[in-house]
């Protein structure tokens, strides 16, 4: 990270600019120098935007002639390369099959960005088709972009699979950065790279322009060092959007912006309930972190529920109607987006389909299949239609013990404002023979209820002492809520934020 910009807020740059001491082209370009000096080895950014100094230029004049768009004007953000930009950049999701074709328009966040503002900075790095691909993956690889690594070791992995969005917003290489959520990848890697993640309702922001996985379960959402980052951010992304029906769902709530709801005393009187079972208990260093963070939640005048058990959250059946519902999804979510592609390249293959996707990684195996498989598409080819019995049966058990006989539930029964949990285990190393060994999570409940999360730095656990991490490995803590509860889980993130204060940051070392 550069020590010029590595730790500074979105608000203290709006407070620089509006005083003259810094240029929105200036910030664009001391991250797009950090990001030379610094990515090699942490391999978080795919590309960089071309357009980002005269972008930036042109925001300038506009604050020259006294027009501000709001708190993202001039703000460099990082894009997860599966959200689309109708720019010189590319939108792949690591994968070499989709070089051949570019997005045909913005995805409608990249859009919101742009109209409040943002310097689109680049494309961060993920595991390759957002970790959908196959069932022993590497977290943080994809063919196009190589390993990402974790800025607090780069021998451990940064957790998938907005990996690059996680480890470069760790190491001060953009302001802000968005991710996209199935289920976990916002909040893995925010916790496993110790920053701030939130993970949206389904519906509060638009998917349209983003290669999908799960029309029931996909969010984007921003990733930021601190809550009111994320908070800046947050707010700029909740339009709604005729091109995704979730954002006209019934009781949608939002707000235009979520930093009124950042209340440094905001755990006096809540209810914050402690699941434990299924969610905790995996790791000895998590479980010191947990209960500190417990006891400073109490501290701060919460009143504290401790057990308050999530009732189905170790359900094989709503692990199994999950893997239903994504592969089904997936299948003809995947063709069509596919559809929405312009070709550029007209001599290298334009795939329309799942199938076309498996035939040219196995066509292109030594550069696709090197470290692992495709089991995954080859699983969702077999699924069955929208409308078939397999598939409704899936989505009506997901979400009634996801929902009403799990999240609902406990919250309903204890009169809580949140549930909190460890967000995941400690970074793992990396292992491209044998893949991930994640230490434990707390997401699928959320994931399949489409309910948010909002992850914050909780502390860290000792390294081994063959790592190099001198201060440790990040862990998170997620705040958990019903749907649209976004501003009650961020008042409760910023208030834990601010007793603890536990973010500490790294330069990148092996």
């Amino acid at each position: 990270m550069t020590a010029e910009l590595g730790e500074v807020t979105i608000a203290q740059l709006q407070e620089d600019m509006a005083a003259g001491a810094r240029t929105a082209a200036g910030i664009a370009e001391g991250y797009l120098a950090a990001i030379e000096a610094v990515d090699g080895a942490l391999c978080s950014v795919i590309e960089t935007n071309p357009d980002a100094a005269a972008i930036a230029g042109q925001l300038d004049r506009e604050r020259l002639d006294g027009h501000v768009r709001g708190p993202l004007h001039g703000i460099p953000i990082l894009l997860k390369d599966n959200i689309d930009t109708a720019d010189r950049m590319q939108t792949t999701a690591g994968s070499l099959a989709l070089l051949g074709s570019r997005a045909a328009g913005d995805a409608t966040v990249a859009a919101a960005l742009r109209q409040a503002g943002a310097v689109i900075l680049g494309k961060a790095n993920l595991s390759e088709w957002a970790n959908f691909r196959s069932t022993s993956s590497t977290s943080g690889w994809s063919a196009r972009g190589g390993q990402c690594r974790n800025p607090y070791d780069l021998s451990r992995n940064p957790g998938g699979s907005s990996s690059g969005s996680g480890a470069a917003v760790s190491a001060g290489l953009a302001a802000a950065a968005l991710g996209s959520e199935t289920d976990g990848s916002i909040v893995n890697p925010s916790g496993a790279c110790g920053i701030v993640g939130i993970k949206p309702t389904v519906g509060l922001s638009s998917r349209a322009g983003v290669i999908p996985i799960s029309h029931t379960q996909d969010t984007v959402g921003p990733m930021a060092r601190t809550v009111a980052d994320a908070a800046a951010v947050l707010g700029a992304l909740t339009m709604a959007d005729a091109r995704d029906a979730a954002t006209a769902a019934k009781g949608r709530t939002v707000h235009g912006d979520y930093r009124p709801f950042l209340d440094a005393d905001g755990l006096r009187g809540a209810r914050i309930g402690v699941a434990r079972e299924g969610v905790s208990g995996y790791h000895d260093g998590t479980e010191k972190v947990f209960e500190d963070a417990i006891r400073a939640i109490r501290d701060a005048g919460a009143e504290v529920i401790d057990p308050a058990d999530i009732p189905t959250v170790g359900s094989e059946e709503m692990g199994a109607s999950e893997l239903v519902i994504m592969q089904t999804e997936f299948k003809h979510g995947v063709a069509a987006y596919l559809a929405t592609r312009t070709v550029v390249n007209a001599d290298l293959p334009q795939p329309g389909s799942l199938a076309d996707l498996v035939r040219f990684n196995r066509e292109h195996a030594e550069q696709e299949l090197v470290h692992f498989g495709q089991e995954r598409f080859e699983l969702a080819l077999e699924s069955g239609p929208l409308d078939g019995e397999d598939y409704l049966q899936a989505l009506a058990t997901g979400r009634r013990l996801a929902a009403a006989e799990g999240l609902d539930a406990v919250l309903d029964a204890y009169g809580l404002d949140a549930l909190i949990a460890p967000t995941g285990g400690p970074a793992w190393p990396l292992d491209p023979q044998d893949g991930d060994a994640v230490h434990g999570g707390s997401s699928r409940c959320a994931a399949v209820a489409g309910y948010p999360l909002v992850t914050v730095p909780a502390g860290f656990v000792p390294p081994a002492s063959e790592t190099g991490a001198e201060i440790g490995l990040p862990i998170g803590l997620s705040f958990m809520g019903r749907a649209w509860s976004e501003p009650i889980l961020i008042r409760l993130a910023y208030a834990f934020e601010q007793i603890s204060q536990v973010r500490r940051p790294l330069e990148p070392r092996g």
